[in-house]
């Protein structure tokens, strides 16, 4: 018989088996172990958590920043198109139709005696020249500029070279010019074509001329 089979007598006077008291003691001290292996799990745990959390944010995508605009370098401009040729202009119509300058071989200006804007005998083939152009080139439009000389004062000097303007315009109506394709304008003394004070250039002052437009 062994030892720990013997039976021990408490103080109480009840017989304890040693053996049951071993066990006692072991199932007292297994709380602490299974206590202590709880809290190693729980650490354990905790940690995987801490991983799996580092682990999901680190496999969470990043956020994608917007990207600026490149500064400076302007967008590369296409090829300016080609330019387009003008049209050739057309020319002026030939013959009666055509030119601005009048008839051809007709004098332009009309001279007038002193203090006069009677239209002399001798320009009767030059008013009818002008006549004959007008009416065969409906388009053209002329102004008949009336002038005087310096002497007199300046309004007198235009109303006469009023006067001499529309005796031009006058005399080419009457031969079967549109009076639309006619102006008659005064310039008085402004304009003289010559400069002087003698009887010369007087007399080349005293005029109405011709402009074709």
């Amino acid at each position: 018989m062994k030892l720990s089979d013997v039976p021990v007598e408490d103080k109480s006077g009840a017989q304890v088996n040693n053996s049951q008291g071993k066990d006692a003691d072991k199932a007292s001290k297994s709380p602490n172990s299974s206590s202590s292996s709880a809290g190693a799990s729980s650490s354990s745990n905790a940690a995987n958590n801490s991983n799996v959390g580092t682990a999901t944010a680190s496999n969470l995508p990043e956020a994608k920043q917007p990207t600026a605009p490149a500064s400076g370098n302007a967008p590369a401009s296409g090829n300016a198109p080609a330019s387009v040729n003008a049209p050739a202009p057309v020319n002026a119509p030939a013959a009666a139709d055509a030119g601005i300058a009048g008839p051809a071989n007709a004098a332009k200006v009309i001279y007038f005696d002193y203090d006069s804007y009677i239209v002399k005998p001798e320009f009767q083939a030059v008013i009818e020249g002008h006549a004959q152009f007008l009416k065969s080139s409906q388009r053209a439009r002329v102004s008949i500029e009336g002038h005087t000389d310096e002497r007199g004062s300046r309004e007198y000097n235009l109303a006469l070279g009023q006067k001499r303007a529309d005796a031009v315009r006058q005399s080419l109506t009457l031969l079967g010019v549109s009076a639309a394709q006619i102006e008659s304008v005064s310039f008085g003394e402004e304009k003289p074509a010559v400069a002087g004070s003698d009887e010369a250039a007087y007399a080349k002052n005293r005029r109405a001329e011709f402009f074709y437009k």
